[in-house]
């Protein structure tokens, strides 16, 4: 899905962000322009939330215009549902002209608005929210919504990229992946694999590393009084007992076909160490990976609730680049390793990989800090090959 020189790219960032801490340039920019959403899903409960919040079409634009925010800025507009929000096709015709280096994620409740909006806008690649077959989608979404998937890529498949977005969780397992994988085949689209994380702002409370793939599975769909009943009787998500799977049966699990998609069956499979606390990683992507939220809070990482700031209160230039957000990145690129989000830990492990390619494990440990796969001697080549 990448080239070459989008890796070069990213390197550069990712060399200017360590060395002038305090001039960072952002690599993505993901802009959660409303929590406002159609959809029902269980992994994801930002339909739940009220009141429920816009973030302002000039604040958007203000933000594309921070220093940090270059041509080479890839900026994704989501929600919640993006096209819900009131401003959504203006949004998209300024992004066409200003900054054409935009992504568009969607649930594809709304096909011929959704069609109609790409068509006019170009973003430069769709982001389609996808989880298993009509079934399993029904179950996990609480809306029937597979046949408006299929029709968006029948749609659309010429028109620009596509990627198919599905989220491995205990509400599907890999016999959807399986048929999702299928589906890409079918319509020749990309597809990206993440796991379900218990993320800040989507409020979420089945503990995400400690319920297996694939456990609740036939548990009926959500609607708000249940979520709310259900919220009110529980805590914040147990994390501190991660699932046990033994990493042979975990490895044999995976669906051979995912090789096929780049990026993905790493991914995957080193999600078994790490939820055994085997990897261990720094993480690189919170320097250049930065997310607004409706509210205008900036967050550290998708994960977490610390926040860095507020576009109401400082620029995006002031809050990345201050004393008491350089300091705290540092704390946590360090000392974290607490999820296994894809927008952030994809990029970890697709540097760490190719460093140690070219230098060796050693060497890389040496620049950027103890790591492991598995244990401190295994390469990334001997637990993966």
């Amino acid at each position: 899905m990448y080239s070459v020189i989008d890796y070069f790219k990213r390197g550069g960032i990712f060399l200017n962000n360590q060395v002038r801490p305090g001039r960072k340039k952002l690599a993505s920019l993901m802009i959660y322009a409303t929590d406002l959403c159609d959809s029902a899903c269980k992994h994801c409960l930002i339909w739940t939330k009220r009141p429920t919040q816009y973030l302002p079409e000039e604040k958007i634009f203000k933000l594309v215009k921070s220093s940090c925010v270059g041509a080479y800025t890839k900026i994704g507009l989501e929600g919640g549902e993006f096209l819900l929000h009131p401003q959504a096709e203006g949004i998209m015709h300024w992004f066409k002209n200003n900054h054409p280096n935009f992504d568009l994620l969607s649930n594809c409740l709304q096909p011929d608005k959704l069609i109609d909006a790409v068509k006019k806008n170009k973003p430069q690649r769709l982001w389609v929210s996808l989880d298993g077959d009509q079934a399993t989608y029904q179950s996990m979404r609480g809306k029937d919504g597979y046949h408006k998937v299929l029709h968006v890529l029948q749609s659309l498949q010429q028109e620009l990229p596509i990627s198919l977005m599905f989220t491995l969780s205990p509400y599907n397992d890999f016999g959807d992946l399986e048929h999702v994988a299928g589906v890409a085949k079918r319509y020749g689209v990309d597809l990206r694999v993440g796991i379900y994380n218990n993320i800040d702002f989507f409020e979420t409370f089945d503990a995400a590393h400690s319920t297996a793939v694939g456990a609740a599975k036939e548990q009926p769909a959500w609607n708000l009084k249940k979520v709310r009943q259900a919220r009110s009787m529980l805590q914040s998500p147990d994390e501190k007992n991660h699932a046990s799977v033994d990493f042979e049966q975990w490895k044999a699990s995976i669906f051979e076909g995912i090789k096929a998609f780049d990026e993905n069956y790493d991914f995957i499979l080193l999600y078994n160490l790490w939820q055994n606390r085997q990897v261990k990683l720094r993480c690189f992507s919170i320097f250049d990976n930065v997310i607004v939220l409706p509210n205008g809070d900036v967050p550290i990482c998708q994960n977490l609730p610390t926040k860095l700031g507020n576009i109401y209160s400082a620029t995006l230039d002031q809050i990345i680049n201050s004393q008491a957000t350089i300091q705290t990145q540092k704390h946590h690129s360090k000392n974290c390793n607490a999820c296994w989000i894809n927008y952030h830990r994809k990029q970890d492990i697709v540097l760490y990989r190719t460093l140690e390619k070219t230098f060796g494990k050693q060497a890389v440990s040496k620049v950027l800090g103890y790591y492991q796969w598995n244990d401190h001697q295994q390469s990334y080549r001997q637990i993966t090959g």
